[in-house]
């Protein structure tokens, strides 16, 4: 188990995992067979299912039963700052359209900063059996299992994790950088899940991930996990992950990953 001697942190995990738990349950046993969306993102490939809500509903409210001052910030509406110096970023159900079409690759995801800093993240992956979590300092994990990435690759050796946006001209825009990053590395895969991505680097199932335009609730908790597990995370050379461009990998790989990114012109569209 995690070392945790912060008595808050081991809290907001507890909670966090505790959460998750009940969210991921409700998801995966509660998806009808005839799935009905709520209503559509910004085009009709990104949908926002009526579990999706329900979801974060049951995951806000839980942890606003237990730590009432706490502030929140989820992808599908909740956002408060709270008074309490801890905010909760939350995705209920990262990897839409998967569960929407009954792929399993899919998760709930939810990361406590204190005073803006990630320190805690989980991610649940129901049609997995597999729950990821870090604490800062404390580790990473999958279930009891202490998660290392792979060592690293030369990146022509490297298998890489990226994803797509949804609007048409960004998704081009991707498609040819991952074109041309393709014949440089060992191959590439697209889960449709980030934060299961972000996990899949920490667990050494992936060398490395990259992405643009993800928002703060897709990453927070997958790349707590990835650093912990001995990963590094940014965005372009000297910056943090951002929407502008995600960048996880172990940390040989990580500079020759990000320089030939930077090159592509992965950041923008």
């Amino acid at each position: 188990m995690t070392a945790v001697s912060d008595p808050l942190l081991t809290e907001l995990l507890d909670l966090a995992l505790e959460a998750a738990r009940r969210a991921g349950a409700l998801l995966r046993d509660g998806r009808p067979d005839d799935l009905a969306v709520a209503k559509t993102k910004s085009s009709p490939i990104d949908v926002v299912t009526e579990m999706d809500i329900a979801a974060e509903k049951l995951i806000t409210g839980f942890l606003s039963e237990h730590r009432p001052q706490d502030g929140f910030l989820g992808e599908e509406g909740a956002s408060s700052p709270g008074t309490s110096g801890i905010r909760w970023v939350i995705d209920p159900l990262d990897g839409t359209v998967n569960y929407l079409y009954g792929l399993p690759t899919w998760a709930v995801s939810i990361a406590a900063e204190r005073d803006g800093e990630t320190v805690v993240g989980v991610v649940e992956a129901p049609m997995r059996g597999e729950t990821y979590r870090a604490v800062l300092g404390g580790g990473a994990y999958a279930g009891e299992r202490r998660l290392a990435v792979r060592p690293s690759p030369p990146l022509d050796q490297a298998l890489l994790g990226t994803g797509f946006g949804y609007v048409q001209s960004r998704r081009a825009h991707q498609a040819d950088v991952a074109q041309r990053v393709i014949p440089r590395v060992r191959d590439i895969r697209r889960g449709g899940s980030a934060a299961i991505d972000l996990c899949d680097v920490a667990a050494g199932r992936l060398d490395a991930y990259y992405e643009r335009g993800l928002n703060p609730w897709d990453l927070a908790a997958g790349a707590l996990i990835a650093r912990e597990a001995g990963g590094l995370t940014g965005g372009r050379p000297g910056e943090p992950e951002s929407g502008e461009l995600t960048v996880a990998a172990s940390q040989g790989l990580f500079g020759p990953l990000q320089e030939l990114l930077e090159e592509l012109g992965a950041w923008h569209d």
